[in-house]
Parts: structure tokens; C-alpha cells; sequence
């Protein structure tokens, strides 16, 4: 593991945003879900994410999660990803558990 300094981790821009809606993603190589995410004052970003063996679509509505959100778009397939779901890859089954707040806040507010 290689050390970063905290200005290094001061570039990163962590917020907490709302899930607004889910869809399939067929054309992904690995199974994943489309998310538009809700991130209050800085807007509304889209993401792939790996997570379709853990979370259905229905439940994952609402849902408040942390991303990066100061990524360049990453193109999968025919779509543009725009920030990066955080979570947690279990070592034995390889499935994402999302990071989320135990309390509801509001949206956009950047993780410190």
C-alpha cells in the first residue's frame, strides 16, 4: 500500500447523494445497473455499478450512497459514467457492499 499525503486526499471530493433511478445495463461486460444519483447543489451524475448480485433495482430506489464524484466521465460501453459508488468487495465472494450513511443528510454533502 502506498502512502498519499492529505493534501493528496483533500483533491478527492466524497459526497453523499440520493438514488433516483435504476436501470439494467446489458451491454456491460460484468452485470451492473445504471444509477442516476441525486447530489443536491452539484447536480444530478450517473454511474455504473457492479452490484446487481446484492441489491435489486427496487431497493436500490431512494437509497443514499457515497460516491467520488471529481472523476473524469469513464466511457463503459455506450455510457458515461460520471462519479464512483463506493464499496465495500468482500475477499471471499467478490460482492460490493455499498458504503451509506446511517442517518439520512441531505443531499451533495461532501464526506470530511
Amino acid at each position: 500500500m502506498e502512502n498519499i499525503t492529505f493534501t493528496d486526499f483533500e483533491k478527492i471530493d466524497i459526497r453523499v447523494g440520493t438514488i433516483i433511478a435504476v436501470a439494467d445495463f446489458p451491454q456491460a461486460r460484468k452485470p451492473a445497473y445504471q444509477l442516476t444519483i441525486d447530489f443536491g447543489e452539484i447536480g444530478i451524475k450517473k454511474s455504473s455499478a457492479q452490484i446487481t448480485l446484492l441489491y435489486q433495482k427496487e431497493d436500490l430506489l431512494q437509497k443514499q450512497v457515497v460516491a467520488v464524484v471529481n472523476f473524469p466521465p469513464k466511457q463503459i460501453a455506450n455510457f458515461f459514467s460520471e462519479c464512483l459508488v463506493l464499496g465495500v468487495v468482500s475477499a471471499e465472494t467478490k460482492e460490493i457492499v455499498l458504503l451509506q450513511p446511517d442517518k439520512k443528510v441531505k443531499n451533495g454533502q461532501k464526506i470530511a
